[in-house]
């Protein structure tokens, strides 16, 4: 099991998310499009608040482990992302189901978040391999983890559908801790 914990540098801090803080991201949710790139519905308060009900079902069952994004800079909630399909027993577990409002994509908030994710990941919890499922048209994303020194592993064909009915193809990234701990100076 993964305790909750906050994690947080000088840009951004990650707090549990719970149904006490998530109606802080209902105004940033309720962009338009802002995660069409996933199965999953955050438009509508009511839509918001399943999504955070299934998070937290997941966490209950220490597969998930979701967090609320505020960022410091701004001094305001960007948005959400979780560690999911945590894989004890091969220490592998995915980052994901991450959404940020559109006026804080392409500020460094991203970056800032998934490093401390990613060596929280390594470091504190000992897993040894993170994973990114990123739709295949999502090129921002996709560059965005790159960026971070994931690799392409292959691509699902076909594998999700979309609340629109469009099913997608799924890219799946992955980077091994000996791969971070080599490009991450604060990492170990």
């Amino acid at each position: 099991m993964i305790e909750t914990t906050i994690l947080e540098n000088d840009r951004v801090r990650l707090s549990p998310l719970t149904m006490d803080n998530y109606a802080n991201l209902q105004l940033v949710a309720s962009e338009h499009k802002l995660i069409q790139y996933s199965p999953s519905d955050i438009e509508s308060p009511s839509a918001l608040r399943s999504y955070v009900e299934t998070a937290l079902d997941q966490q209950e069952k220490n597969s998930s482990l979701p967090f609320i994004i505020y960022d410091k800079k701004v001094g305001a909630y960007a948005g959400c992302t979780r560690y999911m399909n945590i894989d004890f027993t091969n220490k592998v577990l995915e980052i994901g189901a991450t959404w940020i409002g559109k006026s804080f994509q392409g500020t460094g908030l991203n970056s800032e978040m998934k490093h401390l994710l990613i060596n929280h990941a390594f470091n504190k919890l000992g897993f040894e391999k993170i994973t990114f499922r990123i739709d295949e048209r999502n090129m921002q994303s996709r560059k965005a983890v790159e960026k971070l020194g994931a690799v392409l592993e292959g691509i699902l064909r076909k594998n999700v559908y979309l609340l629109n009915g469009f099913k997608r193809n799924t890219c799946v990234y992955g980077i091994l801790k000996n791969e971070w701990d080599k490009m991450d100076p604060v990492s170990g």
